[in-house]
């Protein structure tokens, strides 16, 4: 059971002030095999380098040639890229969702900045092309997203920020609780802090957002695994689990809580991640 401080801890994002969550930037090639979200931001990075930047549209999205040419790099966990093309010929940014969530993240991370109508890389972007920095790319990209970035946007749930709010609380629970194939509505059930709106909704808002805003992404980020099975009457039931043995989920000892020893979770490994931890910091504070 968590303490009322390991609770509040676990509410505020991560930092070297708060390490009941903790991000390990030492991860090797073999941790980070199963990051899509890691390796198609290196593509992105590798493709601007190569082009001299990548030219925007007036509303900030790479151009549909950029899409095209990304849409032949860019391989995704349980994503269908005929299925895209059956309706379209011409691909915009936001109709490929891998793109565009790798886009939007990297550039909340300070990846890339917008310059004459191009997405050009920045001087960080380009530090983490270097292979020992993968490791801290892939933190860096975690922590913006569940801490700084708005993952309703991808999803359009009338749910307001739910349960991404919690994030750290969700992800303590998982820890806990996914070890074995589960359904998204247990696991919402589980892992999620009941709110009125999701409670009273007439339909299943809550399990969607779950899945949209939580579960899909640590799929991304190589820390669930994902498979879709037909129940009784031929009902799609959604099932994931954590990945064993794997760097970045796993529940920390008893020794290692703030208060009284306590009960507590980190993010990847035991170590203190020195130098990471003040990166991490001076990102999430910029403006």
């Amino acid at each position: 059971m968590l303490e009322y401080n390991s609770f509040n801890s676990l509410r505020n994002e991560p930092s070297a002030g708060n390490q009941v969550i903790r991000l390990e930037p030492n991860l090797t090639t073999a941790d980070l095999s199963g990051s899509a979200i890691t390796r198609n931001a290196l593509a992105l990075l590798r493709r601007a380098i190569e082009t001299d930047g990548m030219k925007l549209t007036a509303t900030g999205n790479l151009s549909r040639s950029v899409v095209a040419e990304m849409c032949e790099i860019i391989e995704w966990p349980d994503y269908d890229k005929q299925e895209l093309f059956r309706f379209s010929k011409v691909i915009k940014e936001p109709d490929f969702l891998p793109l565009h969530f790798v886009r939007v993240l990297a550039q909340a991370t300070k990846l890339f900045r917008a310059q004459h109508g191009k997405l050009m890389p920045t001087r960080l972007g380009k530090s983490m092309l270097a292979e020992q920095r993968h490791g801290a790319l892939q933190a860096l990209l975690f922590h913006i997203a569940f801490w700084h970035l708005n993952l309703g946007y991808f999803d359009r749930n009338p749910i307001d920020s739910w349960p991404q709010s919690d994030v750290g609380v969700v992800l303590w629970s998982l820890v806990s609780s996914a070890n074995d194939w589960l359904d998204r509505e247990i696991l919402t059930r589980l892992c999620t802090i009941p709110v009125i709106g999701v409670l009273e909704s007439t339909w299943d808002l809550g399990s969607s957002a779950m899945e949209a805003r939580i579960l899909r992404p640590l799929t991304w980020f190589g820390l669930l695994e994902y498979r879709s099975v037909t129940g009784p009457e031929r009902v799609n039931r959604h099932l994931y689990r954590k990945i064993h043995p794997q760097p970045l989920l796993m529940r920390a000892s008893q020794s290692q809580t703030p208060e009284r020893r306590g009960v507590g979770a980190q993010l990847v490994g035991d170590q203190q991640f020195g130098g990471e931890a003040l990166l991490l910091e001076q990102l999430a504070h910029q403006p």
